[in-house]
């Protein structure tokens, strides 16, 4: 059964955008995964396609309403999960995307204007989350980020399933440096020990490389680790 994706949205013109290239393109040409879009102005309840209103205690924006969002995803939700893309949500992190890839269906809700009715994420047991600590003009570029994310750990997608066990936030820890041809460039050389065919000794190298730069940029990736310990 291939990974459905519906993305309900005011934009559905936007998808599948990026993801309609290379390797998450190819799947969804080959089925591995499925991009269904809704458009949440179908589902308003006046011939101007109204979706939002002021926001109640006053404030500026808009939000975007629960009935006519309410009324959208009830038309469209059959089963799995539903995220809503938001900056007050719970990072996207690998494993959080390890775990969403093993879904068989998810409903993403790309938010625009303020945000949505707090009553539809109570209401539908909506899961919130951010893919970062800024704001965008809409959910729409994040649900897309996730999306790849996610496809490139679906099964067939990637030509070789090694590809994604040694990379960054796999195991807490930041990727160690790589290296290809020419051996020599601009008086830079590759380091030596990658050149000594010596698999048990490059193995040690990668491992206090990736522990030096998580230590360097993201110390708190090294903390998550002593904390599962």
């Amino acid at each position: 059964m291939a990974f459905k994706a519906t993305i309900l949205t005011i934009f559905p013109e936007i998808f599948p955008g990026f993801l309609g290239t290379s390797l998450t393109g190819k799947a969804l040409n080959e089925g591995l995964w499925e991009c269904e879009t809704v458009n949440i102005r179908d589902y308003a309840f006046d011939k101007h396609g109204s979706v939002d209103d002021t926001p109640c205690g006053g404030g500026a924006g808009m939000i975007m309403r629960p009935d006519v969002l309410g009324n959208a995803i009830e038309h469209n939700y059959s089963s799995g999960r539903i995220i809503y893309m938001s900056p007050k949500g719970k990072p996207l992190t690998q494993a959080k995307v390890r775990e969403l890839s093993r879904e068989n269906d998810l409903t993403i809700i790309c938010g625009r204007f303020e945000g949505i009715d707090e009553r539809v994420i109570e209401e539908y047991g909506i899961e919130e989350i951010s893919i970062g600590d800024y704001i965008l003009t809409g959910g729409e570029q994040a649900a897309m980020i996730m999306l790849d994310a996610i496809v490139r750990l679906l099964p067939g997608v990637l030509g070789n399933s090694a590809s994604t066990e040694n990379e960054s936030f796999e195991g807490n820890l930041l990727e160690y440096p790589q290296y290809t041809r020419p051996i020599e460039w601009k008086g830079r050389k590759v380091p030596e020990i990658l050149m000594s065919g010596h698999h048990e000794n490059v193995a040690k190298w990668q491992k206090e490389q990736a522990l030096q730069i998580t230590k360097e940029r993201r110390p708190d990736l090294l903390e998550k680790t002593l904390d599962s310990e």
